[in-house]
């Protein structure tokens, strides 16, 4: 296995771990099991220097496709407000279903690493509710809106969207026990209402 495989190997099990675990309860020895190595044999010490440095390499990895996943958002937008929002779904959505073992990790276990938190929740700032922001102002520009916080209703609107996978990442269940297409199909008409121009 080449040295740039084994350390994909190492950030993909671990992330698997530390979602299904938590991780303060997976082992470095369970990390290195999963990847098909002998516990102890000091494996993953050569691709990362501790199980931190294997954290922070999730969540880089994490922060590379949520940036990937903004700019072909932002590249493949339609003209129309309706599929642009629908659009929005799929995007948040497939990203978060795509990251959920992450997403898990960041809700659950990185009390203890305010520094990764702080790095992620910047990311997710930028990439997600920043792009989202922009995407408002410009519409508004066109006149495809109508939004006298553009920021505020970016953060309204993505909690609502949100909380449907978070939820189902969390605990199983989503928001009323919803499927995800009538669930999608409300959000959809409440964001038209909340936003269509008069």
């Amino acid at each position: 296995m080449s040295p740039s495989s084994a350390r994909d190997r190492f950030v993909s099990e671990a992330s698997r771990l530390f979602s299904t675990k938590g991780y303060r309860a997976t082992s470095v020895a369970d990390i290195q099991v999963a990847c098909g190595l002998t516990p102890g044999s000091g494996a993953l010490y050569k691709h990362f220097p501790s199980k931190r440095a294997l954290l922070e390499a999730v969540i880089d990895t994490h922060i590379e496709t949520m940036r990937a996943g903004a700019r072909s958002y932002v590249d493949e937008v339609p003209a129309d407000l309706e599929g642009a929002l629908r659009l929005g779904v799929r995007a948040v959505w497939g990203g978060m279903e795509r990251d959920r073992e992450v997403i898990r990790v960041m809700l659950r276990d990185l009390d203890d690493a305010p520094d990764v938190l702080a790095k992620i929740w910047g990311e997710v700032r930028q990439s997600v509710y920043g792009a989202f922001t922009a995407w408002l102002v410009a519409a508004a520009e066109q006149g495809l809106v109508r939004v006298a916080d553009p920021e505020a209703t970016a953060a309204v609107l993505l909690a609502s969207l949100t909380y449907h996978p978070i939820l189902s990442a969390l605990i199983g269940h989503t928001p009323g026990d919803l499927d995800a297409d009538r669930f999608a199909d409300a959000w959809v008409a409440h964001a038209l209402a909340t936003l269509a121009p008069s």
